[in-house]
């Protein structure tokens, strides 16, 4: 399969504090990768690295062969980015929120609005269309945060922590929005500490700690490894970190 994010021996310093401390990975075409550990585990900032908001203190990120050191712009083009903040603008309609954002990828007004209905129509807001922000549930937040993550066509889906915060239900929908997507050949990277979601939703996944990578693989791969194929992968987090991700 073809290998369509390269993390190599990649680095972030904070003064004396190392918040990433030299990782190693490769994303492929199509597959829901995953970086699964604690809060302040190192997968924010590793992603922000990507995403080309933080510079890199060592190592590097390609995306499509692109470097995130030298051809930023371009990489921006090809991501679709939903943050673990979010950010929307409360003094825009849902509407205006995708038609503002489309801006950023040079997206012609006429082919905005198109995408932008189309988008709210996918992700069940159309009856929020002109309510504003501040109306919106956390659910439906953050269903328009993934929406503007499309709004540029990406080739690459980046999710982090997209359900944090959510209600079960709320994050079930997310979840079935995300696999729908997967099956339609989206490569996504999703960070999260959710065990269950990371279960769910990757192909293959990290688990990181205290910015380091411990283990890599399929969970079910991992759940044999590990534990004889007889338990879960929260087990496997527990065995290998001695951390239960429940209590973050």
């Amino acid at each position: 399969m073809e290998t369509i994010i390269k993390v190599s021996d990649l680095r972030k310093n904070y003064g004396e504090l190392r918040a990433v401390d030299g990782i190693d990975f490769e994303i492929k075409k199509g597959e829901c990768f995953g970086l699964l550990g604690p809060n302040g585990a190192g997968k924010t900032t590793t992603v922000k690295m990507l995403t080309c908001v933080l510079p890199v203190s060592g190592g590097d990120i390609t995306v499509e062969g692109l470097s995130v050191k030298e051809r930023p712009t371009d990489i921006k083009y090809i991501l679709g980015v939903c943050p673990q903040e979010i950010n929307l603008d409360p003094d825009f309609s849902v509407f205006k929120n995708l038609m503002v954002y489309s801006r950023y990828f040079d997206i012609p007004g006429n082919e905005a609005g198109k995408r932008s209905l189309e988008l709210i129509e996918r992700f069940h807001l159309h009856d929020k269309l002109e309510r504003p922000i501040e109306d919106l549930s956390g659910g439906l937040k953050k269903r328009l945060l993934i929406a503007r993550a499309l709004i540029n066509n990406p080739r690459v889906l980046v999710l982090d922590e997209p359900t944090t915060g959510l209600d079960p239900q709320s994050r079930r929908q997310i979840w079935e929005e995300v696999r729908s997507m997967k099956n339609k050949g989206l490569t996504t990277l999703l960070t999260t500490h959710y065990i269950e979601e990371a279960g769910f939703l990757c192909d293959r996944l990290v688990i990181i700690d205290a910015g380091k990578i411990i283990e890599r693989g399929a969970p079910a791969d991992l759940i044999e490894k590990h534990l004889g194929g007889k338990g879960t992968l929260e087990d496997v987090f527990l065995k290998l970190t001695g951390k239960n991700l429940r209590d973050e």
